[in-house]
């Protein structure tokens, strides 16, 4: 099982302490520091959908030029996510060859208690 974000993602945290506190065993890879290849991140669009996986409300996206922002489809939602790791909604745990992405106590509950 691998929890992918940045370490210093309060949602990544929680969801870091949730399992620890729930005695799963995770390995973490962090975008930023372990980087994410285009074939890892089109497996990922290819099982849940790039909008998924598109954070247009953080900040990294309100940074980016309009140009940017403009028209943003599958192969440019990839591009950007590959220059900008940051606008993947964190954290994406990958558990028994299935996705999830952000992180609700409730969720995990589910996720590990199937």
């Amino acid at each position: 099982m691998t929890l992918y974000g940045i370490k210093n993602c309060d949602t990544v945290k929680k969801a870091l302490k949730w399992l620890d506190a729930n005695q799963q065993a995770v390995t973490f890879h962090d975008f930023r520091v372990d980087g994410l290849t285009e074939a890892q991140l089109n497996t990922w669009v290819e099982q849940i959908g790039w909008e998924s996986l598109f954070n247009k409300r953080s900040t990294s996206f309100r940074n980016l030029s309009d140009a940017e922002k403009a028209d943003i489809d599958q192969a440019k939602a990839v591009a950007l996510m590959l220059t900008y790791p940051t606008l993947i909604k964190r954290p994406v745990l990958e558990h028994q060859g299935e996705l999830s992405v952000g992180f609700k106590p409730a969720q995990y509950e589910e996720i590990f208690n199937r």
